[in-house]
């Protein structure tokens, strides 16, 4: 991500910048109410909206975000909530410090910002730490074409595919008229158990 979008992400939470809305989108609740709890991982968490979410619904969570602003608030809106969460400030390209496995990871509208290398680097980090049978969820605005501004494009999707099964996906279009979607992956299975499967059935 560019200098000058950190700075605009970084004075953006002074104020109430629109999209932290304050309410969980229904895709996720929806998720929520189709799974039973496990551990959660929200990239890019802003100040926490669906960290609570999911935290009122039993899961145990893990929010990362580079803003120190927006985790400074999160940490009180989660007090505030009487729930309990982690909200660490950190790099979603640099998640050394954090340890898998997850049941679930989240991400509105996070890796749509990321440079390219910047998105090989996540799609590493979501492989190892996404549980076997863990979903990936992910809300993204596409572009048409390279370039600097924010958004996927089909061949990022076709990056996931080299690592992750495709369970869902929802095409629509963002409150701007950008075209957009919701995804849910899962890790695919390794290549010897697939066979030991296969070969257990023939």
């Amino acid at each position: 991500m560019s200098l000058s979008r950190r700075l605009f992400f970084n004075i953006s939470y002074f104020r109430k910048p629109p999209w932290d809305t304050g309410i969980s989108p229904p895709e996720l609740l929806e998720f929520i109410a189709s799974h039973p709890p496990g551990r959660a991982l929200d990239l890019g968490c802003g100040t926490g909206t669906n960290v609570i979410t999911l935290a009122q619904a039993g899961w145990q969570v893990t929010g990362v975000d580079f803003v120190r602003r927006a985790i400074q608030v999160g940490r009180r809106k989660v007090l505030q909530a009487g729930v309990t969460a982690d909200l660490r400030m950190g790099d979603v390209t640099r998640l050394e410090d954090v340890r898998g496995p997850f049941d679930l990871i989240l991400d509105i509208g996070c890796y749509h910002g990321l440079s390219t290398p910047g998105k090989q680097v996540y799609r590493e980090n979501l492989k190892r730490l996404l549980a076997p049978t863990g979903n990936f969820l992910m809300y993204s605005i596409f572009r048409q074409e390279a370039g600097t501004r924010p958004g996927m494009l089909e061949e990022d999707v076709l990056a996931f595919l080299e690592d992750f099964d495709l369970l869902q996906r929802q095409d629509g279009l963002d409150n701007r008229g950008r075209c957009s979607a919701w995804f849910v992956f899962r890790k695919k299975e390794p290549a010897s158990n697939t066979f030991q499967q296969n070969a257990g059935t023939a």
